[in-house]
C-alpha cells in the first residue's frame, strides 16, 4: 500500500465523520442545557438517574456511566446536591457504598429541560434521518459501544 493510499483510507473518513458529528451535535445541544442552568454532564447524570430503577444509582455505577473518576463523580453529585437536584443515600447493607438519587426538584428540573432538549435532538439528530437510517445508526452505535465500552452495557442498555 502506497503512502497516498494510506492517507486515503476510508476508515479515516468514517472516524472523522463520527468525531465531527459528535462535536457539532454537542455545540448545537449545549445552548439548551445551559439555558436551564445545567452542564452537559449535569444533564447526562440527571437523565441516567431518572432512567434507573427507583431513580438512583450506586455512585460507582454513575461514575462508570458518566465516564468520571470516583473523585469526579463525587464533585458532580456534590454540585447537584447543593442545587437540590440529587441527594446522596447511604447503602444500609454496605456502609462503604452510597447512592446518588434524583430528588423531586431534580425531576421538576428535568420536566423543564426535556421538552427543549428533545426538540433540539429532533432538530439536530433524529429528525435528520429516516426511520430506517435511525434504526441503522442505533444498531451501529450499539455494536461500537458494546465492543469499545463493555462496562456501559453491563449497567444498562438504556443509553
Amino acid at each position: 500500500m502506497s503512502v497516498h493510499e494510506l492517507f486515503d483510507d476510508p476508515r479515516f473518513t468514517v472516524s472523522g465523520l463520527l468525531f465531527e458529528a459528535h462535536s457539532g451535535l454537542i455545540a448545537k445541544l449545549e445552548p439548551t442545557w445551559k439555558a436551564h442552568g445545567l452542564s452537559g454532564l449535569d444533564l447526562n447524570a440527571l437523565l441516567r438517574l431518572s432512567r434507573s430503577p427507583v431513580r438512583r444509582l450506586r455512585m460507582s455505577d454513575l461514575a462508570t456511566q458518566t465516564e468520571l473518576s470516583t473523585s469526579g463523580v463525587t464533585r458532580l453529585v456534590d454540585r447537584l446536591a447543593a442545587a437540590g437536584l440529587v441527594e446522596r443515600q447511604l447503602d444500609p447493607t454496605d456502609r462503604r457504598s452510597a447512592y446518588a438519587a434524583l430528588t423531586d426538584a431534580g425531576v421538576r428540573r428535568l420536566e423543564q429541560v426535556l421538552p427543549d432538549y428533545l426538540a433540539a435532538l429532533e432538530q439536530w439528530l433524529t429528525g435528520l434521518l429516516t426511520p430506517t437510517q435511525l434504526d441503522g445508526l442505533i444498531t451501529g452505535l450499539r455494536l461500537i459501544r458494546d465492543a469499545t465500552n463493555p462496562a456501559a452495557t453491563a449497567l444498562s442498555d438504556q443509553s
